[in-house]
C-alpha cells in the first residue's frame, strides 16, 4: 500500500473519529483546581512521558528564506500534519505531511534518521554539542512547542484558563503573558492533558493581532507506550543512505573572531543558551529573546534579496528591518564585504535598532 493511500485512509478514519461523536467535543468538562504555577511545572516536566497521536500545526509566517531553506517557509507558513510515537526525549518517530510531501523522522540518542519514502532516500544526521540545527516538524508538536515556549516562564507570568476538551480528553488551560514590554508576543495559550501534563494545544498570539500567528493541536492523542519497533529505524536494503553532520550554523560564523557579541545588548543580558558558541549572541529569556549572528556575506546577500520581496520590510542605507508575525529581524550593512550582522528575535523594532548600534563592526579586509 502506498504511503499516500495510507495517509488518505488514516485521514478518512480520523475524520470519522472526530465527526461521528459530534457531541464529544462539546461535552462538559470538569474544572481544574490546579494552580497555574503547578501546571507550568507539570508541562515542563512532561518530556519523559510516552504517547502517540495525530497533530496539525498552522502558521501564517511569510519567512524570507532562500531556496536552500524553503522547508522553513513551508513549516511556519503552511499546515503540517504529523503522526507521532514518542517513547522519550531521544526515542521517537514523527511522520509529517506538508506541501513538500511526506517525510518520516526517527530519533535516537546519536541523532536522527530522515526517510523520504517517495524517493527512497535516507539521511543519517548526527549532532555535536551546542550545535545549532534547523527546526523540524517535530518541533511544532504541541507537546514540544509548549515546553520550549514555557521553559523559562516565571510563576508571575502565568495564569489559568478554563478547561477544554481537546482530542477527546480533558485539557487544563494555561496562559503565558510575557513580562518584558519589548516582547512581540502578546500571549501564549496552552491546554495540557490533565493526567500527564502533556500539552495538547498551543496558540501563539502576536501583539495587536486577534488571530494566532501559530497554532498546533492534537486531534487524536493516546497515552500508550509505543512499541520499540515503531520508533526504531533500519534503512531498507534498496534505499540510498547518506550520512552527514548537519551543516552547523555556528561553524559558518565562528570564523569572524573579531565580531564577538557583547555581554549585554539593548538592555537584555546575554544568556547561556549557546554556551561555547562565542560568535553567536543570544539575549533575554523565554519568549522574549534576541539573537545576534554575524552572517557570511554570501548568506547575507541572499537574505537581503529575499527581504526585498517581503511586504512590510523597510530598507534604508543602513539596514533592512521588519516584523513578520511575532518575529522581528534586522539585517545590517556589509562589513568590508565579508560579513553582516543579522538580528532576529521576538522583540520590537526599537530594540533591534538600539542593538545594531552597539555591535562591533571592526573587521579587517583579508590580505
Amino acid at each position: 500500500m502506498s504511503r499516500t493511500r495510507r495517509w488518505l485512509i488514516f485521514a478518512t478514519g480520523l475524520a470519522l473519529l472526530i465527526s461521528v461523536p459530534a457531541a464529544v467535543g462539546t461535552l462538559p468538562v470538569a474544572g481544574s483546581s490546579t494552580p497555574a504555577a503547578e501546571l507550568l511545572g507539570r508541562i515542563n516536566s512532561s518530556a519523559g512521558a510516552t504517547y502517540s497521536g495525530y497533530a496539525e500545526s498552522n502558521g501564517g509566517l511569510a519567512l524570507p528564506v532562500t531556496q536552500q531553506y524553503s522547508v522553513l517557509a513551508n513549516l511556519f507558513g503552511d499546515q503540517t500534519q504529523m503522526r507521532v510515537w514518542s517513547r522519550g526525549p531521544a526515542d521517537w518517530r514523527v511522520d509529517s505531511l506538508s506541501v513538500d510531501g511526506e517525510t518520516d523522522l526517527y530519533s535516537d540518542t546519536a541523532g536522527t534518521w530522515t526517510w523520504d519514502y517517495e524517493t527512497n532516500q535516507v539521511i543519517r544526521t548526527t549532532y555535536g554539542p551546542n550545535q545549532l540545527r534547523l527546526p523540524v516538524p517535530a518541533d511544532l508538536l504541541p507537546s514540544n512547542l509548549a515546553r520550549r515556549l514555557l521553559s523559562e516562564a516565571t510563576s508571575g507570568e502565568v495564569s489559568r484558563l478554563p478547561t477544554r476538551r481537546i482530542a477527546q480528553r480533558s485539557a487544563t488551560g494555561l496562559r503565558l503573558t510575557p513580562a518584558a514590554s519589548a516582547s512581540t508576543i502578546d500571549r501564549v495559550d496552552v491546554w495540557a492533558d490533565e493526567a500527564t501534563g502533556i500539552a495538547l494545544r498551543v496558540e501563539v498570539y502576536s501583539r495587536g493581532e486577534q488571530n494566532p500567528s501559530l497554532t498546533s493541536a492534537f486531534l487524536d492523542f493516546r497515552t500508550d507506550d509505543p512499541s520499540p519497533d515503531i520508533t526504531r529505524f533500519i534503512p531498507p536494503p534498496s534505499a540510498t543512505v547518506r550520512e552527514t553532520n548537519q551543516a552547523d550554523i555556528a561553524s559558518a560564523v565562528n570564523r569572524f573572531g573579531q565580531l564577538t557579541p557583547p555581554t549585554e545588548l539593548a538592555g537584555l543580558p546575554r544568556n547561556t543558551l549557546l554556551q561555547g558558541l562565542t560568535r553567536v549572541g543570544t539575549y533575554g529569556r523565554g519568549v522574549t529573546e534576541l539573537a545576534a549572528i554575524p552572517l557570511p556575506v554570501s548568506t547575507a546577500d541572499g537574505l537581503r534579496e529575499q527581504l526585498k520581496k517581503v511586504p512590510g520590510i523597510a530598507t534604508t542605507s543602513d539596514y533592512q528591518l521588519g516584523v513578520i508575525g511575532p518575529v522581528s529581524l534586522l539585517l545590517g550593512p556589509d562589513l568590508n564585504r565579508r560579513a553582516a550582522w543579522l538580528l532576529v528575535g521576538t522583540v520590537d523594532p526599537d530594540t533591534l535598532r538600539s542593538a545594531i548600534d552597539r555591535l562591533p563592526t571592526s573587521l579587517r579586509r583579508p590580505r
